[in-house]
């Protein structure tokens, strides 16, 4: 069994044991335990100054989720950047750029290659053509967008709800379909800290939500992207005399990935499911002459300079109008309440 499918299959154990309070679960409750502590801690060093937390000249909205694993908040942060874009307002996207092979700080441009800044990060610098910086602290990215781009008006933070060295205006927790799972901390469990904890809003990217929050519809777009970003309709993959389909995907949950292309109508020859970020170096790619590749957006950016003939099929994320409606006032609070801190600083006096 090589690497990859070693992996592939811990993965599927954890995600398993997850789910309920299993045996496995019961027998890594103990590190969980030591894992909540030092979670604790560290919490306590932040709120007592020990560790410091920093904050942007700007408002900063992180969406993270308290669940380890993909829970569709790539796809909520690219729907966020582009609402708030169509606003008029001018905002850019901090990282740290997960599973990249240098911990410096630096901005994804159209030409970065995955490896430099991360699957994700690429995604949405090439689906919003938003300002994306990469760095180990958050604080460093936003520091360098602003140095940069001054006009920026808005930071989004993708993923970092549990990194608190970034001061926060807005937190935005995404849950999937698992909720929170068992309940229990990590490796136990799914969480990487207690739930329930105060959030500002709380959206649910799965078909049943777990508990109480705001709702985003999840659907595949009705066609595919190439390399070059023309669309290939859903249909033409149907036709009788079309190459037989292969589905990769790198992502939490690829079953459920390929589950919504054969909802589509697509017959999948072939399925090939890879642990999340996978960096597909070890992929073997078949008999590619023989398949058309498919695969997800997040995966092709790392699969396009060794197969420029696959196909990505966009996911898209609709987040439902109430959140949309709650969003839009909390961050038109805290525009104006930095505007009054502004003008309170230039004229010498506070406000109450």
């Amino acid at each position: 069994m090589n690497k990859a499918a070693r992996q592939w299959a811990l993965h599927l154990a954890l995600t398993d044991a997850w789910a309920h309070r299993g045996w496995l679960a019961c027998l890594l409750w103990p590190l969980s335990m030591l894992f909540g502590a030092l979670v604790s801690l560290r919490h306590q060093l932040f709120r007592l100054g020990l560790f410091k937390t920093q904050r942007a000249a700007v408002p900063v909205i992180v969406v993270g989720n308290v669940v380890a694993g993909g829970s569709g908040k790539t796809p909520v942060v690219m729907a966020l950047v582009q609402h708030l874009q169509r606003s008029g307002r001018k905002v850019g996207v901090v990282s740290r750029g997960y599973g990249r092979n240098n911990q410096d700080c630096r901005e994804v441009l159209g030409e970065s290659s995955v490896a430099e800044v991360g699957d994700e990060p690429a995604l949405i610098r090439r689906n919003t053509g938003a300002k994306v910086f990469v760095a180990p602290a958050r604080i460093d990215a936003a520091r360098a967008l602003l140095q940069r781009y001054p006009d920026t008006e808005i930071i989004v933070c993708d993923d970092g709800l549990q990194h608190w060295g970034l001061h926060r205006d807005l937190e935005i927790c995404v849950f999937d379909d698992r909720g929170v799972g068992n309940s229990f901390l990590l490796p136990a469990g799914p969480l990487r800290e207690p739930w329930p904890r105060a959030v500002d809003l709380v959206l649910h990217t799965g078909s049943q939500a777990a508990f109480a929050g705001f709702r985003a519809r999840r659907a595949l777009a009705d066609h595919a992207r190439r390399v070059d970003g023309s669309a290939v309709a859903l249909t033409d993959l149907m036709a009788p005399n079309a190459k037989p389909l292969l589905a990769l995907a790198a992502i939490a949950k690829p079953e459920e990935f390929f589950a919504m292309l054969r909802a589509a109508g697509l017959k999948l020859a072939r399925t090939q499911a890879l642990p999340d970020h996978d960096d597909l170096s070890a992929w073997s790619k078949l008999d590619h002459q023989t398949y058309r590749v498919i695969c997800t957006e997040k995966d092709a950016v790392k699969l396009w300079p060794v197969l420029p003939d696959a196909l990505a099929i966009p996911l898209l994320c609709t987040p439902e109008p109430d959140f949309i409606a709650r969003f839009d006032s909390l961050l038109s609070g805290l525009l104006n309440d930095r505007s009054k801190a502004a003008l309170s600083s230039r004229h010498g006096y506070t406000t109450s």
